[in-house]
């Protein structure tokens, strides 16, 4: 059986992948669907929209990967006290919310 080798932090040592795979699975799923249609609503041609959304996504990918890969903790670290993990949720809310707050911006 071959086993794929695990991404590790910027100090080496293996992480669990999960979270930044789902991450940028969710951010590709809402950045292709709601860009190219508000691209559109702006007035950008469809190209252009597509391009706009492509680069969104990749800035998305690349802080989701400056934070969930490079900045992970090692698997066996053990769980992150609670104080950290609702900080984190409390930013994740506040982003999300912003998120929101902009998509509803041309119906205005």
């Amino acid at each position: 059986m071959v086993v794929a080798p695990r991404p590790r932090n910027r100090r080496g040592e293996p992480i669990d992948p999960v979270p930044f795979l789902v991450t940028t699975g969710l951010a590709f799923t809402l950045v292709f669907s709601f860009g190219p249609l508000y691209g559109l609503a702006y007035g950008l041609s469809l190209p252009l929209a597509l391009a706009a959304s492509a680069v969104g996504f990749a800035a998305v990918a690349l802080v989701a990967h400056r934070q969930l890969v490079r900045s992970a903790p090692p698997v066996d670290a053990g769980p992150l006290p609670s104080g950290q993990r609702f900080e984190r949720l409390l930013y994740a809310g506040v982003g999300l919310g912003v998120a929101f707050l902009a998509l509803t911006l041309p119906l205005l």
